[in-house]
């Protein structure tokens, strides 16, 4: 048993680092490439978390090593927990989102493979903001548009590799892929609504019972 176990990590490690690379073949080969990411198993979980994880340390990197020039941080207003927050709760909505209107929409997807083709997606956008940050650095203030340039084509292009994901793992036209994002974004809409009104209510519950315990203190005492 303990003699199989380096042979066994090392093969998990060169699955790993496959399914990482593979993600350069979807960037210029979204439909073929999605497609392939799902049904023939060239993507997995694990890169899929590495790109998460690359996506939150772009956004923290961001915000400490961009020039001032074009990105003023007061760290004493930073919260990091919330800065991951921001990046993550979004992402697991518009899955979870995503996944569950394939019922009224007839979508192939499982919610593995929405995550997976989603967390690809984000590729452009992670290595134009890895990028851009050392790159602010060098730039004048006149020469601002190429930062700019850069992080607005990384974001397009995500834009457009999420459309062609959608496609290929729901089975879907174009048309239908349009308005499956429009339906998921609404519906992202009213997951976060509903998500503030429940906060709201164990928020006031709670103070209502603290305020109930601090006035029986004080007539007790």
């Amino acid at each position: 048993m303990t003699a199989e176990r380096p042979f066994a990590s090392k093969g998990w490690w060169r699955r790993f680092w496959e399914t990482l690379k593979y993600s350069f073949h979807v960037l210029f080969h979204p439909f073929d490439g999605f497609w392939d990411l799902i049904h023939e198993k060239r993507g997995s979980i694990a890169a899929a978390n590495f790109f998460v994880f690359l996506l939150l340390a772009g956004r923290l990197m961001t915000l400490q090593h961009t020039s001032f020039l074009f990105l003023r941080v007061y760290w004493n207003k930073v919260n990091i927990f919330q800065q991951c927050i921001s990046l993550l709760l979004p992402l697991g909505i518009f899955c979870l989102c995503n996944w569950g209107l394939t019922t009224l929409f007839d979508g192939k997807g499982t919610l593995r493979d929405v995550y997976m083709a989603t967390a690809y997606a984000l590729v452009p956008y992670v290595l134009a903001q890895l990028a851009a940050i050392p790159i602010s650095n060098w730039l004048t203030k006149d020469e601002g548009s190429f930062y700019y340039v850069l992080t607005s084509v990384g974001l397009i292009w995500s834009a457009l590799l999420l459309v062609c994901s959608m496609i290929q793992v729901h089975d879907y036209s174009l048309g239908k892929t349009l308005l499956f994002l429009l339906m998921t974004a609404v519906g992202m809409v009213v997951v976060v609504f509903l998500l503030l009104l429940f906060l709201t209510l164990v928020s006031d519950g709670i103070g209502y019972f603290v305020s109930m315990y601090k006035e029986i203190n004080f007539r007790l005492n």
